[in-house]
């Protein structure tokens, strides 16, 4: 009995060494807005992540569940009927405001600037009319909610207990989203998600307590950078003869369109050549994609995209149709994981297998 308020010290001062929220006086350290982007007077980041080029599906419509699917957290998997899928420079900035100041009000003011800047405001809901749970992005076992959809679990750096880590796992109350779109000032328009709502955990969060947070997502338009190099006919070979199978990068589709971009012409004139000089090689071509969206849709748009290469080849390379089998397997064959875009990269992606 003796060693029971030993242990309870040592229990205590571990809960010392984690630290609690505090107030913000200033920006985390390396974070800043975008410049066209304006904050709320006041507000100050506690968590950040910025990417030169990467995806998002906004919610445009209400979170419904997914029968049968649960995330790495054992969450029931939400998603919205429609979203508004866009890549470019990616921008994601968490903000604590000033206190007294309710999530409707900062809300209001994000989206003066919205119509202020010539911008449009596309879909807008609040609390569970949202869909999904009121939940932040640190749970398991129960529902996801609409901050898990801009911001998941899974990509939170955020060390326990911190501003960032209260602000974005706590459980909300009074929540707003809004997704708007402002004009780029060139022609193109980028996109954002913004969420309002009051921080809820008083355990290691006290000082954040009753505070609104602002979460923004930001999406502006931004080519991707071409660094690949184009896989020829006999590395094709090589990897079909070693493993039956090859994974293609450089076959390339608008997002969730079948259209082949002019970039993809090289890898399959490769294909065809492969095929020229292999006259008994017979392939299926094998469209997959990444986890966003929904996963009937993805399934028919990577037949459709299986069935653009299968086209190409036939209409422009004169290869026979009878040796090619287009095939969809849609987001059910990853081979990494989806909770990045590196990763999502890489299973989107169209695959030869050898017959």
């Amino acid at each position: 009995m003796r060693r029971l308020p030993a242990l309870l010290c040592l229990l205590f001062a571990a809960t010392q060494a984690w630290g609690d929220a505090t107030e913000p006086t200033a920006d985390l350290e390396g974070a800043r807005d975008p410049a066209w982007l304006q904050r709320y007077e006041g507000s100050f980041i506690v968590s950040h992540e910025q990417r030169g080029f990467d995806a998002v599906a906004f919610p445009a419509s209400v979170l419904k569940r997914v029968p049968g699917q649960t995330d790495a957290y054992n969450n029931n998997v939400f998603r919205a009927d429609q979203q508004r899928e866009v890549e470019g420079e990616y921008a994601r900035l968490l903000y604590v405001a000033p206190a007294e100041r309710s999530p409707l009000e900062v809300m209001r003011n994000y989206l003066d600037v919205v119509e202020e800047g010539g911008g449009q405001v596309l879909w807008r809901c609040r609390d569970t009319d949202c869909g999904g749970d009121l939940n932040g992005n640190d749970h398991g076992g129960g529902n996801q909610g609409l901050i898990e959809q801009l911001y998941p679990q899974a990509r939170r750096k955020d060390a326990n207990f911190s501003n960032g880590w209260c602000a974005s796992g706590s459980t909300p109350r009074e929540q707003h989203y809004a997704l708007a779109t402002l004009p780029d000032g060139s022609g193109g328009e980028r996109t954002l998600g913004i969420v309002t709502f009051q921080i809820g955990d008083r355990t290691y969060c006290d000082a954040l307590h009753d505070r609104t947070a602002v979460l923004v997502v930001a999406v502006s338009p931004k080519a991707r950078e071409r660094k690949m190099v184009t896989v020829t006919s006999d590395d094709m070979a090589k990897a079909l003869d070693a493993d039956g199978r090859i994974a293609l990068y450089g076959i390339q589709f608008d997002t969730n369109k079948s259209s082949l971009k002019p970039e993809s012409v090289e890898t399959i004139a490769q294909i065809a050549k492969l095929l020229q000089a292999q006259p008994a090689l017979k392939l299926d071509v094998v469209g997959h994609t990444d986890n966003v969206g929904d996963a009937a849709a993805n399934l028919k748009l990577s037949q459709r995209r299986a069935d653009a290469v299968v086209t190409s080849l036939v209409e422009d390379h004169g290869i026979d149709e009878a040796r090619l089998a287009a095939r969809g397997e849609g987001l059910d064959k990853p081979i990494a994981d989806n909770a990045t875009e590196d990763g999502r990269a890489k299973n989107r992606r169209v695959e030869l297998v050898k017959r």
